[in-house]
């Protein structure tokens, strides 16, 4: 008994004092991460707006989006742009259940990104920075107006011909542009949509 207490001291000391090292690095920092450089900060301080300021030169149409998708991305979502692990991308007509689990947070077919989101320049925007997986922000401007175009297409947004770059990108009427509402919410104030734990 005796031997199971002194080893458990024993550990805590260690620990203890190897996070108190840690905390009192000489730069302050817990020796994880690296220092983004002045480059890698520009490349990812952009806001791309709904009128469209700040998207960059570029142009894309749903045919070249295919292509780009079925090799880029339909590994997570789906051949079809549903049935992946990953969220939904593709309205599927008629409505189908998954057969694989949906990874959170669940996007169904009343929810896919591209009939949900305000402006078409949202999704240009996320594509940009957080797609594909493991490999964000390597796509090219030209592949994220197709993908763009390709989705929007594909969900009966925009017509197959229709070209993407920075100019028509802001004009398309998304579907929900209407209907979605920002919360008056301030800095401060509890969040509008706390979240909820199950059970």
């Amino acid at each position: 008994m005796r031997f199971r207490v002194a080893l458990t001291a024993m550990i805590l000391c260690l620990c203890c004092g190897g996070l108190a090292a840690a905390q009192s690095s000489t730069d302050g920092t817990y020796g994880v991460g690296k220092t983004p450089t002045p480059e890698e900060i520009r490349a990812a301080d952009i806001t791309i707006s709904p009128d469209g300021k700040n998207l960059p030169p570029g142009k894309g149409t749903a045919k070249a989006g295919a292509a780009i998708f079925a090799q880029k991305c339909a590994a997570c979502h789906g051949e079809n742009g549903y049935g992946g692990l990953a969220p939904i991308l593709i309205k599927p007509e008629p409505p189908v259940k998954s057969s694989t689990p949906c990874l959170a947070p669940c996007i169904g077919p009343g929810s896919v990104m591209p009939l949900h989101a305000p402006y078409a320049t949202v999704i240009w925007d996320y594509i940009n920075r957080a797609m594909p997986f493991r490999q964000e922000g390597s796509l090219e401007p030209d592949e994220v107006y197709a993908l763009t175009a390709f989705l929007l297409y594909k969900n009966g947004v925009i017509k197959e011909d229709e070209v993407l770059d920075q100019t028509t990108l802001p004009e398309v009427k998304m579907p929900n542009r209407d209907g979605y509402a920002i919360p008056d919410w301030k800095p401060g104030m509890p969040r509008p949509f706390p979240n909820k734990r199950k059970g």
